[in-house]
């Protein structure tokens, strides 16, 4: 497929200008601007795979820790200079199990440059660095917590966690620290957790092996690298929106391309928010006003429900007040979908969203499935995402559901995380960690 860049760009900052009228001057403060640190990230984004040491960042509360977990195997950037530790020459990714006794693979974890660009430069010669901003990164590596895991090695289960990465694709203009209360939650349960995020540039700049298909392929021959360091290795994907959803379906296609056995080694697949498998240009509307206007956006509100109690894993009787869009952002959205109802009918992006939405709707792995969604949702329908539930149960896929009924797009978790993680726990115990079943 073509470069959509000039396609794009040209009416979706006419939309981006409807977007600004419709919030206050401060919120126009906070909209992305072509800052040191967005420069940063996407100058990064185009790095080869072999000199990219974003990778497996680390979580910072987690490194003093390092020493502690010896005997875990972490997937490491690719760094292939030979390092002298205690009189002896080794590369790093042949000895995983040395990570925490290398100082400088302690380093690449802990500071991660993307570039050059990004380190702390003088204005004069001897003035003191001035520190630049840490770019935002694709992905990152967390650990899970020490107390989380058994030293003794006589558990089931957290053999099984500690074999087992729980990959997290963020939604559209989510960044790294969106997703940090879900990699927390796993983390504190013994689960190594990768946390991925596209630019939107990327996505609305979108190419055949463009940027978002480079960064795409650097995380699967990560994912594939470690998988195959050693038997019994598995991975769960967390999905959210349909943003989420899709680049789990580009990951599945390049499995399916270079190593079909990798699609066995997926335990699990839990769907947050999505998915309406179709390119409906109402939905992409939605979802890319939303990412515009964020917490001024309606897709941030839920409904206004009449009884708590209706909230559950069913659809509630009670009654509901739905808030409306103001006019500026009713008009954006009328903008967008016109916009989109011409890009989505693309040749090449008709083709492109064909493949991968096929593979999601009739290739997934076996492995049981988890969908977590609202009624309240102005983003995915609820009734595009129980249509497709009851696809996947008629194809003899093993699925699960829960609708919050009243929460609003991807904000599940915010609003009612008992819920939410109990949901999770229950699929992860019941579907992924059979071993524990009976312990």
């Amino acid at each position: 497929m073509g470069s959509l860049s000039g396609v794009i760009q040209r009416p979706l900052m006419a939309a981006v200008a409807v977007a600004m009228a419709s919030v206050s001057a401060d919120f126009s403060a906070k909209l992305p601007s072509p800052s040191i640190e967005q420069i940063g990230t996407s100058t990064s984004s185009v790095l080869p795979e072999s000199t990219s040491s974003l990778v497996a960042l680390i979580s910072a509360s987690k490194l003093p820790n390092l020493s502690f977990v010896t005997r875990i195997h972490v997937p490491l950037p690719s760094f292939y200079s030979p390092v002298n530790i205690s009189g002896r020459s080794f590369v790093p990714d042949q000895i995983c199990s040395s990570i925490a006794s290398s100082p400088l693979m302690m380093n690449l974890y802990q500071s991660a440059e993307l570039d050059k660009a990004s380190k702390p430069a003088a204005a004069f010669p001897g003035s003191v660095p001035i520190p630049a901003p840490v770019p935002d990164v694709l992905y990152r590596w967390h650990l899970p917590e020490p107390t989380a895991i058994d030293m003794t090695g006589t558990s089931d289960c957290s053999s099984a966690k500690s074999r087992t990465v729980v990959v997290l694709l963020g939604w559209l203009g989510s960044k790294q620290k969106h997703l940090k209360r879900y990699s927390d939650w796993y983390t504190s349960r013994g689960y190594h957790v990768i946390t991925f995020t596209l630019p939107m540039v990327d996505i609305i700049g979108y190419q055949a092996g463009g940027k978002a298909e480079q960064n795409v392929d650097m995380l699967v021959h990560h994912l594939a690298d470690w998988l195959e360091e050693e038997q019994g290795k598995n991975l769960v994907f967390h999905t959210f929106s349909n943003t989420g959803w899709l680049m789990y379906g580009a990951i599945l296609e390049k499995f399916q391309k270079e190593d079909p056995s990798l699609m066995e080694r997926i335990r699990g697949c839990i769907v947050d928010s999505a998915p309406v498998a179709a390119p409906d240009p109402q939905v992409w509307a939605s979802g890319f006003s939303a990412a515009f206007l964020k917490k001024h956006s309606v897709a941030t509100k839920g409904f206004a429900s009449s009884s708590e109690s209706d909230m559950g894993a069913s659809v509630g009787k009670s009654e509901v007040s739905q808030p409306q869009p103001a006019v500026t952002e009713a008009a954006l959205l009328l903008v967008l979908e016109k916009f989109f109802d011409v890009v989505l009918n693309l040749p090449g992006v008709k083709r492109r969203l064909s493949d991968v939405l096929g593979l999601l709707s009739y290739g997934q792995p076996t492995c049981p499935q988890l969908y977590i969604y609202s009624s309240a949702d102005r983003v995915i329908p609820a009734d595009s995402v129980e249509s497709f539930i009851e696809k996947q149960k008629r194809s003899g896929r093993e699925v699960r559901a829960c609708n919050f009924v009243s929460t609003p797009h991807v904000d599940h978790f915010r609003n009612d995380p008992n819920l939410y993680t109990s949901q999770l726990s229950h699929f992860l115990e019941d579907c992924v960690l059979t071993c524990c079943k009976h312990s």
